[in-house]
């Protein structure tokens, strides 16, 4: 099945609700609005009515499935209510009168509305930059329990074939543990998309054939990512090809379970990420879709601001997708 069918197919019925805090953008209103008449999910765009209406007349948009909240509009008791609340989730980090700055902001209304259960998700970043979408959702959603980090992840995909690679967008340097924890996560992340995870934990080394701290460090990594998920199929150090081609895994790693089958890859650090989902999108002619925030207690998705309509559609898609997990 096309992955995106078979992630409608996994949201339909869900009664999912995504909260959009760019509002007046087109992209984001013509996504929301068709998602909403398609009955995918419940969307909530947060903006200035009058902004809205205007976006929606100029561009012939239905806001008809659309459910709006203008923040001016809130009442004063939903409005304490919020703020009651993210005082108490910044535990005397922020004062009253800061929470109330931050409440200004659309990301934090949209950030608020998924941490106290109005919203199972949010996607941003159509307008803002990456830190304006992922500083609130650290702040108040949080890493999941035992996760100290959050990553992106990336799926690749070119017809039949579908992977995923990560870190490619988030942590510029990884330790053993980190990287141990976004093998996990990407595990997870696989799941979603019906990829029964094999991880490859990648290094420039296979089994030991060269020596170096990086090195080493891919080497723990893979020890404590079959302590974190024993039941997890995992392997490293592996370089690119010992992991991916089968007859080089058979020269290179004869007696691994992953090496020439891995589907979810995860590098030592950012750089050789970006760069290789890069390749992959250019030279190979992979789709690349995301990056997929992972390690959050409730999904938040980050749009680039070059989007179109039809990314915020498919990204939201995935955020409702992932809160069914």
């Amino acid at each position: 099945m096309e992955l995106f069918d078979s992630l409608k197919q996994k949201i339909n019925g869900q009664n999912k609700t995504i909260v959009f805090p760019e509002g007046a953008d087109v992209r984001v209103l013509g996504a929301a609005s068709r998602l909403a008449a398609d009955g995918l999910i419940t969307a909530i765009v947060l903006g200035d009515k009058i902004d809205i209406q205007a976006t929606a007349t100029n561009h012939a948009i239905d806001l008809t499935p659309l459910t709006i909240l203008d923040p001016a509009d809130m009442s004063t008791a939903d409005h304490e209510a919020m703020l009651d609340a993210l005082v108490e989730r910044r535990k005397g980090k922020n004062t009253v009168e800061q929470a109330e700055k931050m409440l200004t902001d659309p990301n934090y209304i949209g950030t608020m509305m998924v941490y106290m259960g109005q919203a199972d998700g949010m996607v941003s970043g159509a307008v803002h930059p990456t830190g304006d979408t992922v500083r609130p959702a650290l702040q108040i959603i949080k890493t999941k329990p035992g996760v100290r980090r959050i990553s992106g992840a990336f799926i690749m995909q070119k017809g039949d074939e579908r992977y995923v690679f990560a870190d490619c967008a988030i942590n510029i340097e990884l330790d053993a543990a980190g990287m141990a924890e976004v093998a996990v996560e990407s595990a997870h992340t696989a799941k979603v998309f019906d990829i029964d995870p094999k991880v490859a934990l990648l290094s420039f080394s296979t089994k030991g054939s060269a020596k170096g701290d990086m090195v080493t460090k891919v080497q723990e990594a893979t020890q404590l990512t079959h302590e974190a998920a024993p039941d997890l199929a995992v392997d490293g150090e592996l370089q690119f090809d010992a992991a991916f081609v089968a007859s080089v895994a058979a020269q290179k790693a004869p007696d691994s379970k992953v090496a020439g089958h891995a589907n979810v890859f995860v590098f030592p650090e950012l750089q050789s990420g970006n760069i290789g989902y890069k390749i992959a999108q250019r030279f190979g002619g992979f789709e690349a879709i995301g990056p997929i925030l992972q390690g959050l207690n409730k999904p938040v998705s980050d749009l680039s601001r070059g989007c179109n309509e039809e990314d915020v559609y498919k990204v939201a898609i995935i955020t409702a997708a992932q809160s069914l997990n």
